[in-house]
């Protein structure tokens, strides 16, 4: 009976929407606010939306790109009064100078609860502060990055590589994006867990805590993209459709990662017992956070937000980034000059361990160009394409925006990185020289220092990305070392990919491609 009632209110929803649909042309008084998009008395832009559901951030950059200020107003039935802005001082007045009025808010957590429960990308107030500083000790340290770089070079040469040699071989095609998102869960899980899921071995499927991990992260997102929040907590309610799909990926997630800190747990108190007072594997974000005597909640839910966060940020990154470099051979063959002078894993295999692993850390440091690169692709394809908050009380953005207590704030890095006022008449086009003070050296020319509120990609202020370098070592290894001794060619050329924004970015259908050997030793 309930599943009936849902069904009759959908297409009673449904029906009203094309019948308002239809009727709209013929209305002859529009409400508008006066930036943002066409707007009616009680519905607001809902046809709008409805519209251009499937091209919602084109959209908005559009009427952001028109807007004087750089900022719209959205009035949607159904949803909270919406201001979304590509404005830098306006994000570095959210993100900074009134940090305190604009915290993630309850709608957001609500949205995110059910899989990131109390974990520190999902809270406020003392809890967030509680677990930034734990979070903050632990990336901080430059035993973490010593074990990440041990970790990298383990995983590359000993999984990665392999792979991409094979598939030289076999003439096999690959989609770099599948490859690259099981690298990046093989290097969160050893980093934060301490364990090794293997999902890089070719033997194996797609491990079912990915597909979880997959499942719940696409669900969570649509909550927030929902015409309707009504018909979400309807469905969750009744454990129907797509929230039943989610209730089921999340205790699988939920349950893995328990067994996993049990797990933990009981071999560190063997080691203890063993004489090794540190515990095993002392060095994972996770034994740090045992050691430290947090309850078995709160560390499941931290674990989980820096696996999905390490995992999905990274690897979108790098795919868009192989993908342009597919698409700019230029820059490529100045980027593989680069990593020949500054990185090169077979010239190294003379060293011991240590000494390799410090080289390749000076080396991926120096490599300039390769930064250039990696924070051109964030620009044009963020790994997270827009952020909320939701202010305390009623303020005023430093454009001249209202903003009402409760309503919903956005900061937008993918309008940004599409906005002429900031990266010029070019904004489309992938030029990493603009990120150097004199575009005409980029061998050995120095970086720009790019505001953060103009390039929010990880956040700014008291919410900047703790791992932001740890993410910058893992990309540069990888790219490098790939580019080191293969060329990627795309099986599609024509069309450019369609990106995705979830919790965090993709690229529809994957990447795939087919590997040849940098030197030319190919079968194809």
């Amino acid at each position: 009976m309930f599943i009936s009632l849902f069904t009759l209110f959908s297409l009673g929803f449904l029906v009203l929407s094309l019948t308002v649909n239809y009727f709209s042309s013929r209305l002859t008084k529009q409400f508008s606010s006066q930036h943002g998009p066409p707007s009616y008395p009680l519905i607001g832009c809902l046809i709008s939306f409805y519209q251009n559901r499937y091209r919602l951030l084109d959209w908005y950059t559009d009427l952001l790109s028109q807007s004087p200020t750089k900022t719209i107003v959205v009035h949607r039935f159904g949803a909270r009064r919406t201001i979304i802005t590509a404005n830098p001082d306006n994000v570095e007045y959210i993100l900074k100078t009134n940090f305190n009025n604009f915290p993630k808010g309850q709608p957001f957590t609500e949205i995110l609860g059910d899989l990131l429960g109390c974990g520190i990308f999902n809270v406020d107030g003392e809890l967030w502060r509680t677990q930034r500083k734990i979070a903050s000790h632990g990336f901080t340290t430059k035993s973490l990055r010593e074990f990440l770089i041990k970790i990298l070079e383990e995983e590359v040469e000993n999984r990665l590589l392999p792979i991409l040699e094979s598939a030289i071989k076999t003439n096999k095609v690959l989609d770099m994006q599948e490859l690259l998102k099981r690298f990046a869960l093989d290097v969160v899980c050893k980093v934060s867990l301490g364990t090794d899921p293997g999902c890089l071995e070719p033997s194996l499927p797609i491990s079912p805590l990915a597909e979880a991990f997959d499942a719940a992260a696409e669900i969570s997102a649509r909550r927030g993209a929902s015409p309707l929040f009504v018909i979400w907590k309807i469905k969750r309610a009744l454990r129907i459709g797509s929230e039943g799909k989610l209730k089921e990926a999340i205790e699988h997630v939920h349950k893995s990662v328990a067994e996993i800190i049990q797990t933990k747990k009981k071999k560190k108190k063997l080691a203890v017992q063993g004489g090794d007072h540190q515990g095993d594997d002392h060095e994972d974000l996770l034994s740090r956070l045992i050691s430290a005597g947090h309850d078995e909640e709160t560390i499941r839910d931290m674990v989980i937000s820096f696996i999905m966060a390490g995992r999905d940020t990274t690897s979108a990154v790098m795919t868009w980034l192989f993908w342009l470099l597919s698409r700019h051979r230029n820059v490529e063959r100045e980027l593989v000059k680069e990593v020949k002078k500054k990185f090169s894993i077979t010239d190294q295999n003379g060293c011991d361990d240590d000494k390799r692993s410090s080289s390749n850390y000076e080396g991926l440091k120096e490599m300039g160009l390769l930064k250039a690169c990696l924070c051109e692709s964030m620009r044009l394809y963020p790994p997270v394409a827009w952020d909320s908050k939701h202010p305390i009380i009623n303020d005023v953005l430093p454009d001249g925006t209202i903003v009402r207590g409760g309503d919903r704030v956005t900061y937008f890095p993918y309008g940004m990185g599409r906005m002429e006022e900031l990266w010029g008449k070019d904004r489309f086009e992938f030029k990493p020289d603009r990120w150097f003070v004199e575009p005409d050296k980029v061998e050995e020319g120095e970086m720009k220092n790019v505001s953060p509120y103009k390039f929010p990609v990880f956040q700014a202020g008291p919410r900047v990305c703790l791992g932001k370098e740890m993410a910058f070592i893992q990309m540069k290894y990888v790219v490098a070392s790939v580019l080191n001794r293969f060329e990627l060619r795309p099986v599609a050329t024509e069309d450019e990919p369609v990106f995705v924004p979830l919790l965090t970015s993709y690229m529809a259908g994957g990447f795939k491609v087919r590997v040849m050997d940098r030197n030319g030793n190919s079968q194809i």
